[in-house]
């Protein structure tokens, strides 16, 4: 019998890569799945009305929110979570680099902002609202209050550790002041950038909801306090699903520009592990 090793190879690779996806595939889901498993095996013999197995929960979900609910409640929330998000990445880099970069004003700063970052953000709610009233604006400050303090701590951190040699290196060749900035400060920094806007996400996601809360009539905080005020307990729990399913793609989406924007960093460390 005539063996082809060319073949058993092309075999061996196709499995391996074969194995490799559906690993990527089986791991991911397989413990949310064993967890909804366990919960509808527990659902059927419990009597507590306030944990529904997850199909009553399934089906609230798509009464619930597929329909004119997304459009007047989801889209809303999410407009003013990525309006947020987006304030708090321009306001904590552009401020994080100017006070990284400047050695005096950091250190006036410096308890300025210990003090500041350490006011929890939903108590200012009540001030914000008296300041701004109850609009779409001051939900928006609300989560910017929150979310800009790991961009911004991180950014200072970041600048001031780029690499002391580089930066004479750079002053030495006469490399404009905004070209240091572009090519050398930011690029060294952002993997702390990187690391900071991944918090500021959740940060943001909890105080799109907690903001939704006060005082307002839509929104996903909105609709998820009125089904608890109202005692629907498989439509708030659908809500609770929905704000796991907007955090599990924020954090897919994020990691996918993380991936862009840190490629250089990684096959670094690629190489180093080598």
């Amino acid at each position: 019998m005539t063996t082809y090793p060319g073949r058993i190879a092309t075999t061996a690779r196709s499995r391996t890569v074969g194995t490799r996806i559906a690993a990527s595939i089986l791991y991911p889901l397989g413990l949310p799945t064993m967890l909804l498993v366990v919960w509808g095996l527990a659902a059927t013999r419990a009597t507590n009305r306030f944990f529904p197995d997850p199909l009553t929960i399934a089906r609230a979900f798509r009464e619930t929110w597929v329909g004119p609910a997304f459009v007047e409640d989801v889209l809303p929330s999410l407009a003013r979570l990525g309006l947020g998000v987006a304030a708090s990445i321009v306001l904590g880099i552009g401020a994080g680099t100017v006070i990284g970069l400047t050695p005096w004003l950091r250190e006036l700063l410096e308890p300025l902002l210990e003090f500041l970052r350490a006011i929890p953000p939903p108590v200012l709610i009540p001030v914000v609202m008296l300041l701004l009233g109850i609009t779409d604006t001051m939900k928006v400050v609300v989560i910017v209050s929150g979310a800009v303090w790991p961009i911004l701590l991180n950014t200072i951190e970041g600048v001031r550790g780029t690499d002391s040699v580089m930066k004479e290196t750079a002053e030495s060749f006469q490399v404009s002041w905004w070209e240091r900035l572009w090519f050398l400060v930011l690029p060294a920094a952002s993997p702390r950038i990187m690391a900071g806007v991944r918090q500021a996400l959740s940060v943001a996601l909890i105080l799109m909801v907690i903001s939704e809360m006060f005082a307002s009539s839509s929104g996903l905080g909105y609709r998820i306090a009125y089904f608890q005020r109202n005692y629907l307990i498989a439509e708030m729990w659908s809500g609770i699903l929905l704000l796991g399913l907007v955090g599990v793609l924020l954090a897919v989406a994020f990691g996918l520009v993380e991936q862009r924007v840190l490629r250089w960093y990684h096959g670094v460390r690629e190489v180093n592990r080598a």
